[in-house]
C-alpha cells in the first residue's frame, strides 16, 4: 500500500487560437485497479489527432492487465503500445480524410507499488517534482542527437527540426516514425508531483515558478494562476493552453487511495 494519496486534474485556456486543439485526459484502468494513465497530446493540425490519442489511450488502458508487483518495463510498454496504435489510426485517418493531421504525446502511468512511467513524442512536456523543485523534464535533446548520429543531419539542421515537416516529431507524420522518450521513478512519496502541458503553457514559465505553483496549490488552483499568468505574459499572443497535474499527498487517515478529479 502506498504511503500518499494522489490529487490529480485537468485544465485548459483556448489562447487567442480559433479553436482548442489540445487535449488532456487522467484514466483509472478498468482491469488495473490502483493504477492511474494521464494523457496529453496537442493537435498541431487540428483537433483530430489529439483526440485519436485520448480514444486510443483509454482503449489501450482499459485492456491493460498488470502484473503482480512492480513492473517498470510492463508500464513502458504500455506507453510504446498507446504511442504505436495512434500513430497507426492517425495515418490511416489522414488518408481515408486526404488531409494531414497529426499531434504531440506526452503520458503518464502511476502504479500502486510507487512507480511512475513517462513517455512523449514532440512538443508537450513532462516535468517532475520534488517538493516544489524541479527533479526532471523532457525536451527534445535526445531527438536531436538521434537526427545528429543516425540520420547525420547537420547539428543546426537537427535543432530546427521543429520547422521541417519531414523531421518534425509527432504522431501521424507520415514520413518518419515517431521518436519516443521515456523515462521512469520508483519510490515516489508525498511530496512529489507531476505536470504534463502543452508549449502555450511552459513556453512562459520557468522550471522554478511551476513547481512553486504546483506545490503550493491544488491541481485546481494551481491551474487557474497558470493559465491566468500565461495569458498576462502572452500578451494576448499566447496558444493553446493545457496541462494535468498530479499530486502526491499525505493521506488523511493514514490511507492510501487513487482520487483523479478535476
Amino acid at each position: 500500500m502506498t504511503a500518499y494519496k494522489i490529487e490529480a486534474g485537468t485544465a485548459q485556456h483556448i489562447g487567442n487560437r480559433p479553436q482548442q486543439n489540445d487535449r488532456a485526459a487522467l484514466f483509472t484502468g478498468a482491469r488495473a485497479p490502483g493504477y492511474v494513465l494521464a494523457v496529453l497530446s496537442d493537435g498541431i493540425t487540428g483537433a483530430a489527432g489529439a483526440d485519436q490519442v485520448l480514444h486510443t489511450a483509454r482503449q489501450v488502458f482499459d485492456g491493460f492487465k498488470p502484473a503482480d508487483g512492480p513492473d517498470i518495463e510492463r508500464l513502458a510498454a504500455l506507453l510504446h503500445e498507446i504511442i504505436s496504435e495512434t500513430h497507426t489510426v492517425i495515418k490511416m485517418n489522414a488518408i481515408a480524410a486526404k488531409a494531414e493531421i497529426q499531434a504531440s504525446f506526452v503520458g503518464l502511468v502511476l502504479s500502486p507499488h510507487g512507480e511512475a512511467v513517462w513517455a512523449h513524442v514532440g512538443d508537450s512536456r513532462l516535468y517532475r517534482f520534488e517538493d516544489g523543485a524541479c527533479a526532471l523534464r523532457t525536451g527534445d535533446a535526445a531527438y536531436v542527437e538521434h537526427l545528429i548520429l543516425s540520420d547525420r543531419l547537420p547539428p543546426d539542421a537537427a535543432r530546427n527540426h521543429r520547422r521541417s515537416k519531414l523531421l518534425l516529431n509527432a504522431l501521424g507524420n507520415s514520413r518518419k516514425e515517431p521518436f519516443v522518450t521515456t523515462g521512469s521513478h520508483s519510490g515516489l512519496k508525498a511530496g512529489d508531483s507531476f505536470l504534463l502541458c502543452s508549449d502555450g503553457l511552459w513556453h512562459f514559465f520557468t522550471d522554478a515558478e511551476l513547481g512553486a505553483v504546483t506545490a503550493k496549490s491544488t491541481p485546481r488552483q494551481a491551474s487557474e494562476k497558470l493559465i491566468e499568468k500565461a495569458a498576462e505574459r502572452s500578451q494576448g499572443k499566447g496558444g493553446n493552453c493545457t496541462m494535468a497535474i498530479v499530486k502526491l499527498v499525505e493521506p488523511a487517515q493514514g490511507g492510501a487511495f487513487a482520487n483523479p478529479g478535476r
